[in-house]
Order: C-alpha cells, then sequence, then structure tokens
C-alpha cells in the first residue's frame, strides 16, 4: 500500500496561495495548525500573521488590504 504523502499548508508566494491545498493562505488546515502552536501565545500569533500580511500586501498589489487584514488576521482574535 502506498504511503501517504503529508504536505504542509504552507504559502506560496508571491500568489499567497496554500502549496498543499491550493486555496487562499491560510487555508483552514494552516489555521488549525497555528491555532495550536500558538494556544499559549495568541498575541505572538497575531504579530507573526501581521508580518505575513505585510509580506503579501507588498507582493499582491491589487488586493484590498482590508479583505487581506480579514483574511489574515480576523480569525486568529481571542474569543470572548
Amino acid at each position: 500500500m502506498p504511503r501517504r504523502r503529508y504536505r504542509n499548508h504552507l504559502p506560496t508566494r508571491p500568489t499567497w496561495r496554500c502549496a498543499a491545498c491550493g486555496i487562499a493562505w491560510p487555508c483552514s488546515a494552516a489555521k488549525l495548525r497555528l491555532l495550536g502552536e500558538y494556544r499559549c501565545d495568541r498575541l505572538a500569533l497575531t504579530i507573526y500573521l501581521a508580518t505575513l500580511q505585510a509580506e503579501a500586501s507588498a507582493q499582491l498589489t491589487e488586493a484590498d488590504p482590508a479583505r487581506l487584514a480579514e483574511r489574515f488576521l480576523s480569525w486568529a482574535r481571542a474569543r470572548g
């Protein structure tokens, strides 16, 4: 039986699509992985995502900055 090859759900540049599933990054799998990795430090996650958002904004010059903020940051906010 062939082994399944695991692919990381990481962003490809300059398109900012997921290397594994091809949808806009961060995809659902990437979000779950990041929430798990940063479960004890949501502030660090937010800083990391804001850094990536700035990089994506420079490469996706046609993208609406507000939509990029929604895509990269809104899901990572701590819930009340």
